[in-house]
Protein backbone atom coordinates (compact mmCIF):
# COMPACT_ATOMS: atom_id res chain seq x y z
CA UNK A 1 0.00 0.00 0.00
CA UNK A 2 1.42 3.42 -1.12
CA UNK A 3 2.44 5.88 1.73
CA UNK A 4 0.09 9.17 2.00
CA UNK A 5 1.40 12.49 1.87
CA UNK A 6 -0.94 14.69 3.69
CA UNK A 7 1.16 17.30 4.87
CA UNK A 8 1.80 15.64 8.53
CA UNK A 9 2.54 12.33 9.42
CA UNK A 10 5.76 11.93 7.65
CA UNK A 11 8.22 9.62 9.93
CA UNK A 12 11.47 9.06 9.25
CA UNK A 13 10.29 5.17 8.86
CA UNK A 14 8.28 6.20 6.75
CA UNK A 15 11.04 8.33 4.86
CA UNK A 16 12.97 5.40 4.79
CA UNK A 17 10.50 2.76 3.45
CA UNK A 18 10.21 5.81 0.42
CA UNK A 19 13.55 6.75 0.31
CA UNK A 20 15.45 2.94 0.28
CA UNK A 21 13.19 0.88 -0.49
CA UNK A 22 11.26 2.18 -3.05
CA UNK A 23 7.61 2.08 -1.39
CA UNK A 24 5.25 4.03 -3.60
CA UNK A 25 3.57 7.33 -2.33
CA UNK A 26 0.23 9.19 -3.07
CA UNK A 27 -0.80 12.73 -2.23
CA UNK A 28 -3.73 12.65 -0.34
CA UNK A 29 -7.22 14.66 -2.52
CA UNK A 30 -7.17 17.12 0.47
CA UNK A 31 -3.83 18.29 0.15
CA UNK A 32 -4.31 18.43 -4.01
CA UNK A 33 -7.28 20.71 -3.08
CA UNK A 34 -4.89 22.85 -0.30
CA UNK A 35 -2.40 23.15 -3.56
CA UNK A 36 -4.79 24.05 -5.98
CA UNK A 37 -6.61 27.01 -3.77
CA UNK A 38 -3.10 28.30 -2.81
CA UNK A 39 -2.51 28.59 -6.63
CA UNK A 40 -5.48 30.33 -7.51
CA UNK A 41 -4.76 32.97 -4.66
CA UNK A 42 -1.33 33.09 -6.02
CA UNK A 43 -2.57 33.99 -9.56
CA UNK A 44 -5.01 36.53 -8.46
CA UNK A 45 -2.19 38.37 -6.77
CA UNK A 46 -0.09 37.99 -9.42
CA UNK A 47 -2.74 39.63 -12.12
CA UNK A 48 -3.25 42.46 -9.37
CA UNK A 49 0.58 43.07 -9.26
CA UNK A 50 1.41 42.54 -5.44
CA UNK A 51 5.08 42.38 -5.04
CA UNK A 52 6.30 39.16 -4.07
CA UNK A 53 9.61 37.62 -3.32
CA UNK A 54 10.73 35.52 -5.58
CA UNK A 55 7.86 35.62 -8.33
CA UNK A 56 8.07 39.19 -9.55
CA UNK A 57 11.02 40.44 -8.08
CA UNK A 58 14.81 38.79 -8.19
CA UNK A 59 16.09 36.82 -4.94
CA UNK A 60 18.68 37.43 -2.48
CA UNK A 61 20.43 40.62 -2.85
CA UNK A 62 18.33 41.54 -6.25
CA UNK A 63 15.03 41.28 -4.05
CA UNK A 64 14.54 44.66 -4.52
CA UNK A 65 14.32 44.58 -7.99
CA UNK A 66 10.73 44.46 -9.46
CA UNK A 67 10.25 41.90 -13.20
CA UNK A 68 8.29 43.04 -15.37
CA UNK A 69 5.33 40.96 -16.83
CA UNK A 70 7.77 39.01 -19.62
CA UNK A 71 10.83 38.62 -17.29
CA UNK A 72 7.94 37.15 -14.81
CA UNK A 73 7.54 34.15 -17.27
CA UNK A 74 10.68 33.71 -17.94
CA UNK A 75 12.52 34.60 -14.46
CA UNK A 76 11.83 30.86 -13.33
CA UNK A 77 14.05 28.98 -15.53
CA UNK A 78 17.52 31.32 -15.12
CA UNK A 79 16.59 31.11 -11.21
CA UNK A 80 16.67 27.42 -11.59
CA UNK A 81 19.83 27.65 -13.76
CA UNK A 82 21.61 30.27 -11.73
CA UNK A 83 21.03 27.83 -8.77
CA UNK A 84 22.24 24.83 -10.23
CA UNK A 85 25.70 25.32 -9.02
CA UNK A 86 26.81 22.55 -7.12
CA UNK A 87 29.64 20.56 -7.29
CA UNK A 88 31.65 16.85 -7.22
CA UNK A 89 29.87 13.15 -7.39
CA UNK A 90 26.13 12.39 -7.48
CA UNK A 91 24.32 11.87 -4.21
CA UNK A 92 23.40 8.66 -2.96
CA UNK A 93 20.11 7.66 -4.66
CA UNK A 94 18.37 7.18 -1.26
CA UNK A 95 19.39 10.78 -0.62
CA UNK A 96 17.50 12.54 -3.12
CA UNK A 97 14.57 10.16 -2.57
CA UNK A 98 14.24 11.12 0.24
CA UNK A 99 14.26 15.29 -0.30
CA UNK A 100 11.88 14.57 -3.05
CA UNK A 101 9.45 12.81 -0.60
CA UNK A 102 9.77 15.95 1.79
CA UNK A 103 9.26 18.01 -0.87
CA UNK A 104 5.73 16.94 -1.60
CA UNK A 105 4.82 17.01 2.15
CA UNK A 106 5.94 20.81 2.21
CA UNK A 107 3.44 21.34 -0.79
CA UNK A 108 0.92 19.25 0.78
CA UNK A 109 -0.07 21.94 3.18
CA UNK A 110 -0.84 24.30 0.22
CA UNK A 111 1.15 27.24 1.31
CA UNK A 112 3.95 26.84 -0.87
CA UNK A 113 1.86 28.65 -3.99
CA UNK A 114 3.07 26.10 -7.23
CA UNK A 115 0.50 24.14 -9.28
CA UNK A 116 -0.42 21.22 -8.60
CA UNK A 117 1.56 19.41 -11.57
CA UNK A 118 4.91 20.23 -9.85
CA UNK A 119 3.79 18.48 -7.17
CA UNK A 120 1.95 15.63 -9.05
CA UNK A 121 5.40 15.26 -11.10
CA UNK A 122 7.16 14.91 -7.96
CA UNK A 123 5.22 11.74 -6.82
CA UNK A 124 5.11 10.01 -10.53
CA UNK A 125 8.73 10.30 -10.61
CA UNK A 126 9.21 8.52 -6.93
CA UNK A 127 6.69 6.40 -8.26
CA UNK A 128 8.42 5.50 -11.64
CA UNK A 129 12.11 5.63 -9.96
CA UNK A 130 13.39 8.69 -12.07
CA UNK A 131 16.30 9.83 -9.74
CA UNK A 132 17.65 13.36 -10.41
CA UNK A 133 21.28 13.27 -10.78
CA UNK A 134 22.08 15.25 -7.64
CA UNK A 135 25.66 17.10 -6.70
CA UNK A 136 25.74 16.99 -3.08
CA UNK A 137 28.00 19.43 -2.33
CA UNK A 138 26.97 23.02 -2.99
CA UNK A 139 24.27 23.49 -0.07
CA UNK A 140 24.99 26.15 2.72
CA UNK A 141 21.81 25.06 4.38
CA UNK A 142 20.20 28.35 4.31
CA UNK A 143 17.29 29.80 1.47
CA UNK A 144 17.35 25.55 1.60
CA UNK A 145 19.39 23.48 -0.25
CA UNK A 146 19.25 25.67 -3.07
CA UNK A 147 22.02 23.67 -5.42
CA UNK A 148 21.01 20.22 -4.78
CA UNK A 149 17.26 20.83 -5.19
CA UNK A 150 17.58 23.16 -8.46
CA UNK A 151 19.30 19.67 -10.14
CA UNK A 152 15.65 18.13 -9.06
CA UNK A 153 13.85 21.56 -10.89
CA UNK A 154 15.69 21.00 -14.04
CA UNK A 155 13.83 18.26 -14.58
CA UNK A 156 10.68 19.93 -14.83
CA UNK A 157 11.83 21.52 -17.65
CA UNK A 158 13.24 18.82 -19.44
CA UNK A 159 16.86 19.50 -18.41
CA UNK A 160 19.01 18.20 -16.35
CA UNK A 161 20.12 14.26 -15.35
CA UNK A 162 18.32 11.09 -13.79
CA UNK A 163 19.28 8.04 -13.31
CA UNK A 164 16.53 5.77 -14.30
CA UNK A 165 16.44 1.64 -14.48
CA UNK A 166 19.82 1.99 -13.67
CA UNK A 167 21.76 4.16 -16.32
CA UNK A 168 22.02 7.94 -15.81
CA UNK A 169 21.01 9.84 -18.77
CA UNK A 170 19.65 13.29 -19.88
CA UNK A 171 16.61 14.55 -17.73
CA UNK A 172 14.00 14.57 -20.93
CA UNK A 173 15.31 10.93 -22.04
CA UNK A 174 14.48 9.88 -18.39
CA UNK A 175 10.88 11.80 -18.57
CA UNK A 176 10.24 9.88 -21.80
CA UNK A 177 11.38 6.21 -21.18
CA UNK A 178 9.12 6.41 -17.49
CA UNK A 179 6.21 7.96 -19.43
CA UNK A 180 6.53 11.15 -17.44
CA UNK A 181 5.34 14.47 -19.05
CA UNK A 182 7.73 17.72 -18.57
CA UNK A 183 5.15 19.90 -16.80
CA UNK A 184 7.72 23.12 -17.52
CA UNK A 185 8.00 26.34 -14.89
CA UNK A 186 5.60 28.97 -14.50
CA UNK A 187 5.63 32.11 -12.57
CA UNK A 188 6.92 30.56 -8.34
CA UNK A 189 6.93 26.81 -9.24
CA UNK A 190 10.77 26.85 -9.77
CA UNK A 191 11.16 28.74 -6.08
CA UNK A 192 8.63 26.23 -4.87
CA UNK A 193 10.81 23.23 -5.65
CA UNK A 194 13.94 25.00 -4.39
CA UNK A 195 13.41 26.59 -0.88
CA UNK A 196 13.80 24.45 1.66
CA UNK A 197 16.32 22.69 3.27
CA UNK A 198 15.08 19.02 2.50
CA UNK A 199 18.13 17.20 1.35
CA UNK A 200 20.17 17.65 4.50
CA UNK A 201 16.69 16.74 6.50
CA UNK A 202 16.20 13.49 4.07
CA UNK A 203 19.83 12.45 4.93
CA UNK A 204 19.62 13.23 8.44
CA UNK A 205 15.92 11.59 8.58
CA UNK A 206 17.83 8.34 6.84
CA UNK A 207 21.43 9.01 9.42
CA UNK A 208 19.32 8.84 12.22
CA UNK A 209 17.24 5.61 11.14
CA UNK A 210 20.41 4.12 11.00
CA UNK A 211 22.16 6.05 13.94
CA UNK A 212 19.36 3.74 16.40
CA UNK A 213 20.11 0.50 14.97
CA UNK A 214 23.64 1.06 15.29
CA UNK A 215 23.63 1.86 19.04
CA UNK A 216 21.50 -1.09 19.51
CA UNK A 217 24.53 -2.89 18.30
CA UNK A 218 26.79 -0.99 20.28
CA UNK A 219 25.02 -2.37 23.26
CA UNK A 220 25.06 -6.18 21.76
CA UNK A 221 28.95 -5.26 21.89
CA UNK A 222 29.28 -4.05 24.99
CA UNK A 223 27.29 -7.09 26.36
CA UNK A 224 29.99 -9.32 24.92
CA UNK A 225 32.76 -7.23 25.99
CA UNK A 226 31.28 -7.16 29.69
CA UNK A 227 31.36 -11.00 29.67
CA UNK A 228 34.30 -11.77 28.37
CA UNK A 229 35.76 -9.08 31.01
CA UNK A 230 33.80 -10.82 33.49
CA UNK A 231 32.16 -7.64 34.68
CA UNK A 232 30.60 -6.73 37.89
CA UNK A 233 26.74 -6.50 36.36
CA UNK A 234 25.31 -4.47 39.34
CA UNK A 235 26.10 -1.14 37.29
CA UNK A 236 22.81 -2.65 34.28
CA UNK A 237 20.66 -3.03 37.40
CA UNK A 238 17.70 -0.91 35.77
CA UNK A 239 16.66 0.49 39.69
CA UNK A 240 19.95 2.15 39.64
CA UNK A 241 18.96 4.35 36.15
CA UNK A 242 15.76 4.98 37.31
CA UNK A 243 16.49 6.50 40.54
CA UNK A 244 18.73 9.18 38.28
CA UNK A 245 15.76 9.28 35.55
CA UNK A 246 17.56 8.99 32.09
CA UNK A 247 15.02 7.62 29.77
CA UNK A 248 18.03 6.66 27.25
CA UNK A 249 20.08 4.76 30.32
CA UNK A 250 17.40 3.10 31.35
CA UNK A 251 17.22 1.48 27.99
CA UNK A 252 20.54 1.15 27.65
CA UNK A 253 21.50 -0.51 31.20
CA UNK A 254 17.79 -3.05 30.14
CA UNK A 255 18.80 -3.98 26.62
CA UNK A 256 22.66 -5.19 27.91
CA UNK A 257 21.64 -6.73 30.49
CA UNK A 258 18.86 -8.27 28.05
CA UNK A 259 21.27 -9.73 26.27
CA UNK A 260 23.71 -11.55 29.63
CA UNK A 261 20.38 -12.79 30.58
CA UNK A 262 21.31 -16.72 30.97
CA UNK A 263 24.99 -15.94 31.30
CA UNK A 264 27.09 -18.35 33.82
CA UNK A 265 28.66 -14.78 34.82
CA UNK A 266 25.53 -13.82 36.75
CA UNK A 267 25.17 -16.92 38.87
CA UNK A 268 28.23 -16.36 41.69
CA UNK A 269 30.48 -18.35 39.48
CA UNK A 270 33.22 -16.44 38.95
CA UNK A 271 34.80 -13.82 41.35
CA UNK A 272 34.02 -9.98 39.89
CA UNK A 273 35.43 -6.70 40.92
CA UNK A 274 33.35 -4.39 43.16
CA UNK A 275 33.67 -1.85 41.19
CA UNK A 276 35.07 -2.09 37.07
CA UNK A 277 36.52 1.15 35.22
CA UNK A 278 34.20 3.78 33.37
CA UNK A 279 34.58 1.94 30.00
CA UNK A 280 32.68 -1.38 31.78
CA UNK A 281 30.19 0.35 34.12
CA UNK A 282 29.23 3.68 32.92
CA UNK A 283 28.12 2.28 29.25
CA UNK A 284 24.19 2.44 30.27
CA UNK A 285 25.27 6.13 31.13
CA UNK A 286 27.14 7.05 27.93
CA UNK A 287 25.48 5.10 25.43
CA UNK A 288 21.96 6.40 27.27
CA UNK A 289 22.77 9.59 26.51
CA UNK A 290 23.66 8.83 22.39
CA UNK A 291 20.25 7.27 23.26
CA UNK A 292 18.56 10.92 24.49
CA UNK A 293 20.51 13.29 21.87
CA UNK A 294 19.27 10.83 18.93
CA UNK A 295 15.54 11.49 20.61
CA UNK A 296 15.96 14.81 20.56
CA UNK A 297 17.09 15.10 16.69
CA UNK A 298 14.42 12.50 16.07
CA UNK A 299 11.52 15.13 17.09
CA UNK A 300 13.25 18.03 15.16
CA UNK A 301 13.84 16.14 12.10
CA UNK A 302 10.02 14.89 11.78
CA UNK A 303 8.77 18.49 12.40
CA UNK A 304 10.66 20.18 9.54
CA UNK A 305 9.46 16.97 7.33
CA UNK A 306 5.82 17.98 8.42
CA UNK A 307 6.23 21.64 8.66
CA UNK A 308 6.34 24.51 5.88
CA UNK A 309 9.94 24.95 5.03
CA UNK A 310 9.73 27.49 2.43
CA UNK A 311 9.92 31.32 1.87
CA UNK A 312 7.55 33.16 1.24
CA UNK A 313 4.40 31.07 2.97
CA UNK A 314 0.92 31.85 1.80
CA UNK A 315 -1.70 32.04 3.84
CA UNK A 316 -5.03 31.83 1.35
CA UNK A 317 -7.47 32.06 3.93
CA UNK A 318 -6.22 35.31 4.86
CA UNK A 319 -5.10 36.07 1.17
CA UNK A 320 -1.74 36.60 2.87
CA UNK A 321 2.14 36.02 2.10
CA UNK A 322 4.53 36.67 4.57
CA UNK A 323 8.55 36.44 3.33
CA UNK A 324 10.45 34.79 6.39
CA UNK A 325 12.99 32.61 6.69
CA UNK A 326 11.57 28.90 7.28
CA UNK A 327 14.45 27.40 4.73
CA UNK A 328 16.98 28.15 7.41
CA UNK A 329 18.33 24.33 8.46
CA UNK A 330 19.67 25.58 11.78
CA UNK A 331 16.70 23.43 13.39
CA UNK A 332 18.47 20.16 11.95
CA UNK A 333 21.55 21.02 12.05
CA UNK A 334 22.35 21.71 15.49
CA UNK A 335 21.19 18.53 16.83
CA UNK A 336 22.54 16.51 14.25
CA UNK A 337 25.85 18.25 14.83
CA UNK A 338 25.14 16.63 18.71
CA UNK A 339 23.87 13.43 17.22
CA UNK A 340 27.17 13.14 15.09
CA UNK A 341 29.17 14.29 18.53
CA UNK A 342 27.30 11.40 19.95
CA UNK A 343 28.35 8.67 17.57
CA UNK A 344 31.86 9.09 17.77
CA UNK A 345 32.08 9.33 21.89
CA UNK A 346 30.32 6.07 21.52
CA UNK A 347 33.09 4.76 19.17
CA UNK A 348 35.56 5.83 21.87
CA UNK A 349 33.83 3.90 24.72
CA UNK A 350 33.78 0.97 22.19
CA UNK A 351 37.60 1.41 21.61
CA UNK A 352 38.32 1.39 25.20
CA UNK A 353 36.28 -1.56 26.26
CA UNK A 354 38.85 -2.93 23.26
CA UNK A 355 41.62 -2.01 24.92
CA UNK A 356 40.76 -3.43 28.12
CA UNK A 357 40.06 -7.21 25.82
CA UNK A 358 44.14 -6.99 23.86
CA UNK A 359 45.91 -5.06 27.40
CA UNK A 360 47.30 -8.22 29.21
CA UNK A 361 47.27 -6.00 32.38
CA UNK A 362 43.56 -5.27 32.09
CA UNK A 363 41.77 -7.96 30.14
CA UNK A 364 41.20 -10.21 33.55
CA UNK A 365 43.89 -13.42 32.90
CA UNK A 366 42.99 -13.10 28.60
CA UNK A 367 46.18 -13.72 26.79
CA UNK A 368 47.91 -10.92 25.65
CA UNK A 369 46.36 -9.30 22.65
CA UNK A 370 43.91 -12.08 22.65
CA UNK A 371 46.67 -14.75 21.01
CA UNK A 372 48.16 -17.81 22.28
CA UNK A 373 51.34 -17.21 20.72
CA UNK A 374 52.57 -14.18 22.17
CA UNK A 375 55.63 -12.96 20.49
CA UNK A 376 55.95 -15.41 17.77
CA UNK A 377 51.94 -13.84 17.37
CA UNK A 378 50.98 -10.54 17.73
CA UNK A 379 46.48 -11.61 17.98
CA UNK A 380 44.61 -8.70 17.23
CA UNK A 381 47.18 -6.32 18.22
CA UNK A 382 47.04 -4.20 15.09
CA UNK A 383 42.94 -4.25 15.05
CA UNK A 384 43.51 -1.46 17.58
CA UNK A 385 45.40 1.27 15.67
CA UNK A 386 42.92 0.55 12.87
CA UNK A 387 40.24 1.36 15.10
CA UNK A 388 42.02 4.71 16.53
CA UNK A 389 42.50 5.74 13.05
CA UNK A 390 38.99 5.70 12.88
CA UNK A 391 38.05 7.10 16.15
CA UNK A 392 40.60 10.15 15.36
CA UNK A 393 39.08 11.40 11.70
CA UNK A 394 35.38 10.47 13.16
CA UNK A 395 36.53 13.23 16.29
CA UNK A 396 38.31 15.65 13.58
CA UNK A 397 34.23 15.36 11.77
CA UNK A 398 32.63 16.20 15.29
CA UNK A 399 33.36 19.58 15.10
CA UNK A 400 30.13 21.63 14.40
CA UNK A 401 28.84 22.52 11.70
CA UNK A 402 25.82 24.79 12.83
CA UNK A 403 28.73 27.05 13.86
CA UNK A 404 30.54 27.70 11.14
CA UNK A 405 28.27 30.22 8.83
CA UNK A 406 30.34 32.27 5.93
CA UNK A 407 28.06 35.02 4.68
CA UNK A 408 27.58 35.06 1.03
CA UNK A 409 24.93 37.40 -1.42
CA UNK A 410 26.41 40.61 -0.85
CA UNK A 411 25.79 39.75 3.04
CA UNK A 412 21.66 39.33 2.28
CA UNK A 413 22.34 36.17 3.29
CA UNK A 414 24.90 36.76 5.97
CA UNK A 415 24.01 33.90 8.26
CA UNK A 416 23.84 30.61 7.44
CA UNK A 417 23.33 26.62 8.75
CA UNK A 418 25.75 24.98 6.54
CA UNK A 419 23.70 21.96 7.45
CA UNK A 420 24.50 20.04 4.46
CA UNK A 421 28.02 19.79 6.11
CA UNK A 422 26.48 18.40 8.96
CA UNK A 423 24.68 15.71 7.09
CA UNK A 424 27.65 14.64 4.91
CA UNK A 425 30.35 14.32 7.58
CA UNK A 426 27.78 12.70 9.94
CA UNK A 427 27.58 10.01 6.92
CA UNK A 428 31.24 10.17 7.20
CA UNK A 429 31.28 9.67 11.04
CA UNK A 430 28.67 6.66 10.92
CA UNK A 431 31.09 5.13 8.20
CA UNK A 432 33.74 5.10 10.75
CA UNK A 433 31.33 3.64 13.31
CA UNK A 434 30.65 0.51 11.56
CA UNK A 435 34.34 -0.28 11.34
CA UNK A 436 35.22 0.32 15.23
CA UNK A 437 31.97 -1.55 16.19
CA UNK A 438 33.37 -4.70 13.93
CA UNK A 439 36.52 -4.75 15.25
CA UNK A 440 35.68 -4.64 18.95
CA UNK A 441 32.63 -7.89 17.91
CA UNK A 442 35.84 -9.24 16.47
CA UNK A 443 37.60 -9.09 19.60
CA UNK A 444 35.16 -9.57 22.10
CA UNK A 445 34.12 -13.34 20.12
CA UNK A 446 37.60 -14.25 20.25
CA UNK A 447 38.35 -13.30 23.90
CA UNK A 448 34.58 -15.58 24.69
CA UNK A 449 36.49 -17.99 22.55
CA UNK A 450 38.82 -18.54 25.71
CA UNK A 451 36.31 -18.52 28.55
CA UNK A 452 35.00 -21.33 29.49
CA UNK A 453 31.45 -20.72 30.82
CA UNK A 454 28.16 -20.56 29.13
CA UNK A 455 27.40 -16.56 27.92
CA UNK A 456 23.90 -14.82 27.96
CA UNK A 457 21.32 -15.61 25.38
CA UNK A 458 21.62 -12.68 23.38
CA UNK A 459 25.76 -13.01 23.42
CA UNK A 460 26.01 -16.43 21.93
CA UNK A 461 23.69 -15.13 19.20
CA UNK A 462 25.62 -12.40 18.48
CA UNK A 463 28.91 -14.51 19.16
CA UNK A 464 27.51 -16.69 16.78
CA UNK A 465 26.97 -14.31 13.65
CA UNK A 466 30.55 -12.92 14.38
CA UNK A 467 31.80 -16.72 14.15
CA UNK A 468 29.87 -16.85 10.52
CA UNK A 469 31.89 -14.74 9.06
CA UNK A 470 35.15 -14.38 10.90
CA UNK A 471 37.43 -17.02 11.76
CA UNK A 472 38.53 -17.76 15.66
CA UNK A 473 42.62 -16.22 15.48
CA UNK A 474 44.32 -19.17 15.97
CA UNK A 475 47.27 -18.35 13.45
CA UNK A 476 48.24 -14.36 12.50
CA UNK A 477 46.72 -13.70 9.31
CA UNK A 478 45.88 -10.60 7.27
CA UNK A 479 43.23 -9.21 9.21
CA UNK A 480 42.32 -6.30 6.44
CA UNK A 481 39.59 -8.87 5.30
CA UNK A 482 37.96 -9.66 8.72
CA UNK A 483 37.78 -5.88 9.70
CA UNK A 484 36.32 -4.90 6.45
CA UNK A 485 33.77 -7.82 7.11
CA UNK A 486 32.65 -7.43 9.88
CA UNK A 487 32.04 -3.56 9.14
CA UNK A 488 29.64 -4.50 6.38
CA UNK A 489 27.79 -7.13 8.94
CA UNK A 490 27.41 -4.33 11.37
CA UNK A 491 25.86 -2.21 8.67
CA UNK A 492 23.26 -4.85 7.70
CA UNK A 493 22.77 -5.02 11.09
CA UNK A 494 22.17 -8.84 10.92
CA UNK A 495 23.85 -8.84 14.37
CA UNK A 496 20.78 -6.82 15.76
CA UNK A 497 17.84 -8.80 13.85
CA UNK A 498 19.01 -12.38 14.62
CA UNK A 499 19.57 -11.17 18.62
CA UNK A 500 16.20 -9.75 18.87
CA UNK A 501 14.83 -12.89 16.81
CA UNK A 502 16.52 -14.37 19.83
CA UNK A 503 15.35 -12.73 22.84
CA UNK A 504 13.14 -10.31 21.66
CA UNK A 505 13.54 -6.30 20.82
CA UNK A 506 15.88 -4.49 22.25
CA UNK A 507 14.61 -0.89 23.91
Amino acid sequence: MAIVLDGSGLTIEKLVRIARYNEKVELSEDALARIKKCRLMLEEKIQAREIMYGINTGIGEFSEIVLDDEQVKRFQKYLIYNHSAGIGEPAPVEYVRGAMAGRINVHAHGQSGCRPEITLTLVEMLNKGVTPVVCQKGSVGASGDLAPMSQIALLMMGEGEAFYNGERLPGKVAFERAGIKIPGLEARDGLATINGSNVLTAMSAIHLYDIERWLKQAEIAAAMSLEALLANMKPYDTKLHEARGFTGAIKSARSIAKCIAGSDLLNGKFKTKVQDAYSMRSTPQVIGAARDAVAWAKTQVETELNGVGDNPVFFPDEKLTLTGANFQGTPVSLPMDMVGAAVTMVSVLSERRLNRLLNPALNVGLPAFLTKGAGMFSGLMLSQYTADSLIVEQRILSTPASIQSIPAAADQEDFVSMGMNTAIKNAQILDNAYGVLGIEFIAAAQALDFREFTPGKGVRKAKEIVRKYIEHLDVDRPLYNDHTKMKEVVKSCEILEEVEKEIGPLD
